[in-house]
């Protein structure tokens, strides 16, 4: 495992295809206790003057608890090989086995006060700087509501700084 911080504007790549169609892992806690899951909602950009990653975890998702507690999380960005760790990552919750990166046959990778994952090609080390529960009466479109929430386990949206981004090397 050997990373190397790189600038956020040496970074050449499709945020659509590298979200939704790749996947990456949300990952928050520390070196202790951490969790990680498999998300394809989410986005980049810039937001008050800073380059932002934007992380959105349902309610019952163990993340969640981690992301809430430390106020750092990660975006890890892995290759095709990993697609089968990150099906584990995104139906196995880490309330429910004793060793979630085990079963998943990932690492942890301790980075700035949070965790990444180790096997990652490309991490974004995130400090969050505004967190809002959705809303069912903020919906423009009240099909996406029915569409995506019949249960009302709206997401919480995470707003993180991009403090630091990692490259495989």
């Amino acid at each position: 495992m050997a990373f190397k911080e790189v600038a956020i504007e040496s970074l050449e790549f499709n945020p659509f295809t590298k979200i939704s169609k790749e996947w990456m892992l949300v990952t928050a806690g520390d070196e202790k206790k951490s969790n990680t899951m498999t998300a394809s909602w989410g986005g980049v950009g810039i937001m008050w003057g800073k380059n932002i990653a934007t992380a959105y975890i349902r309610p019952q998702r163990y993340t969640k608890k981690f992301m809430d507690e430390t106020g750092m999380y990660t975006l890890s960005f892995l290759s095709e090989d990993y697609r089968k760790a990150l099906s584990v990552c995104g139906s196995v919750s880490g309330k429910d086995v004793e060793d979630k990166w085990k079963e998943a046959g990932l690492h942890p990778y301790a980075v700035d006060r949070t965790t990444a994952v180790e096997e990652a090609d490309l991490i974004f080390v995130c400090k969050t700087q505004y967190t809002q529960d959705m809303k069912p009466e903020c919906f423009d479109v009240k099909e996406n509501d029915e569409k995506w929430y019949p249960d009302k386990d709206y997401h919480t949206m995470y707003m993180g700084e991009i403090v630091k981004v990692l490259k495989r090397v």
